[in-house]
C-alpha cells in the first residue's frame, strides 16, 4: 500500500547485540537442517521477509508461513499466497493460535520435501525424522507456533518482541524443530518497511516516539480501510478527515482520555490506538498489497 507521507518518514533502527548473535548460530546452524519455515506477518509478508535470513537460507528448501492471519485482511492474505506460489515458493497462510493452521503446515513441508523423502527412501531410511529451522522475525508468533506445532508448551510465548533468547531444539512428531530467536536486519533502508515493524510490535515501543507511531498508523490505516476505523471510534466523515494529530486529539476526546483543562491525553490515546490495532479491535487489517510482477 502508498508509502505514509510526512510525518513517518523518521528513522527506526533496532539491532541488539543478541540479534547479531543469532545471524552467526543460525548460520553455523543451517547446514543441520532440511529446510525452513520462514515465519512472515501475514499483515506485512515483505516488510517481515529479513534479507538476512533469506541470505543464510538461499540453499534449503523454505516454507514461509504467513502467520496471524486471522488478524488481516483475508482477500490480501490469499493474493499474498498466490503472489508466492508464483514465484514458486511454498507458502501457507494460518493462525498459530489455532490446531488447524499446524495441520496445514505439516502438509505443505510434506510437499515441499517430496525429494528429500524419495531420497531417504532409497537409502533405507525411510522415517528419518526431519530437522527444521523455524525463524523470523521478532513479535512475530513463533513461540506460539511451535507450542501448537508440538501439542503442548514447550516455548515461552508473549505479545512482545524478544521473548526467545536462545536456540532449542522442539520434537514434534516426526519433526525436530530448531527455533530460533526473533531477528531483524541492521539497517532498515525503507521507511516504510521501519514503520510496519514498528506498528505490529516487532520493534520495542520505548525506543520509538508513540504518539508519531499511532498517528501515523491512523493515517495508513483510515486511507485504506476508513470505514473500519470510523467505525471503532464512532467518527463523522469530517472528524475522519482531519489532520492525523487532531484526529488522535479527537478519538481521545470521544475516549474520555483528558489531562487537566480538558485537553486530549495523546500520548494515553496512542497507547490505546495501538494496542487496539494489534488486537484487532479494528478488524481484520492488511498493511501491504502484493507487488506487480514484471511480465
Amino acid at each position: 500500500m502508498s508509502q505514509i507521507q510526512n510525518s513517518n518518514q523518521y528513522q527506526i533502527q533496532w539491532f541488539p547485540g543478541h540479534m547479531a548473535k543469532t545471524l552467526r548460530m543460525m548460520e553455523e546452524e543451517i547446514r543441520n537442517v532440511d529446510a525452513c519455515l520462514v515465519l512472515l506477518d501475514a499483515r506485512i509478508p515483505l516488510s517481515s521477509l529479513n534479507p538476512e535470513i533469506e541470505k543464510i537460507a538461499a540453499h534449503k528448501p523454505r516454507l514461509y508461513i504467513l502467520n496471524k492471519a486471522d488478524l488481516a485482511d483475508p482477500a490480501v492474505t490469499a493474493a499474498w499466497v498466490r503472489y508466492f506460489h508464483a514465484a514458486e515458493a511454498g507458502c501457507v497462510a494460518i493462525s498459530a493460535k489455532q490446531k488447524g493452521g499446524t495441520a496445514a503446515v505439516k502438509t505443505a513441508i510434506d510437499a515441499e520435501l517430496t525429494e528429500l523423502f524419495a531420497k531417504r527412501e532409497r537409502r533405507g531410511m525411510a522415517g528419518a525424522k526431519t530437522a527444521l529451522m523455524l525463524c523470523g522475525i521478532p513479535n512475530v508468533g513463533k513461540s506460539t507456533f511451535i507450542n501448537t506445532f508440538a501439542g503442548s508448551a514447550r516455548a515461552k510465548a508473549a505479545d512482545r518482541p524478544g521473548v526467545t533468547r536462545g536456540k532449542q531444539w522442539v520434537t514434534a512428531g516426526k519433526y525436530d524443530l530448531l527455533d530460533m530467536p526473533g531477528v531483524l536486519w541492521k539497517k532498515f533502508d525503507s521507511p516504510k518497511i521501519a514503520s510496519n515493524l514498528a506498528f505490529i510490535g516487532s520493534i520495542k515501543d520505548d525506543i520509538l516516539d508513540g504518539e508519531e507511531l499511532a498517528m501515523n498508523l491512523l493515517d495508513e490505516v483510515r486511507a485504506h480501510y476508513p470505514a473500519k476505523v470510523a467505525e471503532r471510534y464512532a467518527l463523522t466523515p469530517e472528524t475522519l478527515a482531519l489532520p492525523p494529530y487532531e484526529l488522535m486529539e479527537a478519538i481521545a476526546k470521544k475516549r474520555g482520555m483528558l489531562i487537566r483543562g480538558g485537553e486530549a491525553d495523546t500520548a494515553r490515546a496512542a497507547v490505546m490506538l495501538l494496542d487496539e490495532f494489534r488486537a484487532s479491535k479494528w478488524g481484520r487489517i492488511s498493511l501491504e498489497v502484493p507487488p506487480e510482477r514484471e511480465a
